[in-house]
């Protein structure tokens, strides 16, 4: 696959806007194009991915290669890499989409007012959206076909990591959603990742409608710095489990094991245990240990060390630390209200857990701490739009406006109002 093949005589500038004006038009006609149609477009993308595997791994075996030259993490060749349950779960995702209920033209609300003017709010869609992430090839499919469902253009712009796994997903997709009736460029990837092209997207008013950027705290600010466009960023996660001094201790070390090492490399994953003074004498050594023999580095504060002497010292870098990887940070606190306190200083807004079995506490939680996703009792790896029900996520938002949480249809919408009358004029 030659990457420079299509865009050599181009700027990455020219590149971005050429393909953010052939969105455009195809935006226009998706955007009433039927739901019998974008439902056909997700079946034949699932089935093309799967017709495909051969050559999608092929492309990701280019792609780990590079990464392990490249010297990346195995948290990040994690993300990276595709199999034949990842690719499987890709095609689900298709149809799961495909079978939720088209959200174009649902009432989001409606009165009649007292001139007899009768005022509808309807779904629409927001338009050109455009994505930008790192490390995942699956966001290619994610984001495609919600952005398709939900009626919107999309232009997909993953990281140089993935190049070869991200071209070549959204060519297969693409080219099935064409053939199956969809509007030709409604789905297109940028092909430079030179990052000129990246700033240059999130200044295209007109042409494009909304950036979502999926990356951590570098991205955001270089591209706050620039964007005209509006934004909805896909945070970082740094989340908690808080361990109360009522909790259920075996059920707290069950949540606490799966928030931790189930998938590590994910935002929704715990990189903090707290830990109620009252109860961590008992609960922490047997934690501590199974954690250890699952590959998990601990870090703890000074208390915490106390109970477990397995663990290292914590820095207060780690406090604020998203590790992606198997590295715990723990603390151990006086109180519920010490427990918020800390999420509130460091936490990242996006999945936080209490396990108790107090009520009282349990509501305070839930109303003092300001994240996306709040667990009672409860795994923070749940924040996940196929979890919730979405069909797939183009992200977890962790921003308060337009969408907050998992990003789903609904979430690449927006409404407008259709009022009808009889001849009123206004006085």
């Amino acid at each position: 696959m030659n990457l420079s093949q299509n865009i050599s005589s181009e700027t990455p500038q020219q590149h971005v806007e050429s393909r953010a004006r052939r969105a455009k038009d195809a935006a226009v006609r998706l955007r009433t194009a039927s739901t019998k149609i974008k439902n056909d477009a997700l079946h034949a993308m699932a089935d093309a991915l799967l017709a495909q595997q051969d050559e999608i791994f092929a492309a990701n075996a280019r792609d780990l290669q590079t990464g392990r030259e490249r010297g990346l993490s195995d948290a990040l060749l994690d993300r990276l890499k595709l199999n034949e349950a990842r690719v499987e779960a890709m095609a689900d995702g298709c149809r799961q989409v495909a079978a939720l209920p088209d959200p174009i033209g649902e009432m989001a609300g409606g009165r009649t007012l007292p001139n007899g003017l009768r005022l509808s709010q309807v779904r629409v869609p927001l338009g050109v959206v455009g994505v930008i992430y790192e490390s995942r090839p699956n966001v290619t499919v994610d984001a495609a076909i919600l952005c398709l469902k939900a009626g919107n253009a999309v232009l997909l712009r993953g990281g140089s990591e993935a190049i070869h796994s991200n071209l070549l997903l959204a060519r297969i997709i693409s080219r099935a959603a064409q053939e199956a009736g969809a509007p030709a460029d409604c789905i297109q990837a940028i092909e430079t990742t030179d990052r000129a092209a990246t700033q240059h997207l999130v200044t295209l008013n007109g042409l494009v409608d909304l950036v979502i950027p999926r990356g951590g705290d570098g991205l955001k600010k270089s591209l706050s710095a620039v964007a005209t466009v509006p934004l909805i960023f896909a945070a970082a996660g740094n989340c908690h489990v808080y361990v109360d001094e009522s909790a259920d201790l075996q059920m707290a070390s069950g949540i606490a094991f799966n928030a931790k090492v189930q998938r590590p490399s994910t935002c929704n994953a715990m990189e903090t245990l707290l830990v109620h003074r009252a109860v961590a004498p008992q609960f922490l050594p047997a934690l501590a240990k199974r954690l250890c023999e699952a590959g998990v580095e601990l870090r703890g504060d000074e208390r915490a060390r106390e109970a477990s002497s397995i663990m290292q010292a914590a820095t207060e870098a780690d406090w604020d630390t998203e590790f992606l990887a198997l590295t715990l940070a723990v603390r151990v606190v006086d109180d519920v209200d010490e427990a918020i306190a800390h999420i509130g200083r460091h936490g990242s807004a996006h999945s936080e857990a209490i396990v108790t079995r107090d009520y009282a506490r349990a509501e305070k939680f839930c109303a003092e701490v300001d994240s996306a996703a709040l667990y009672v009792n409860a795994s923070t790896r749940f924040t996940d739009g196929n979890e919730f029900g979405l069909g797939a996520e183009v992200g977890i938002s962790t921003q308060k406006l337009h969408a907050r949480g998992p990003m789903g249809l609904e979430s690449l919408t927006t409404t407008k109002y259709i009022v009808r009358g009889d001849g009123q004029v206004r006085a």
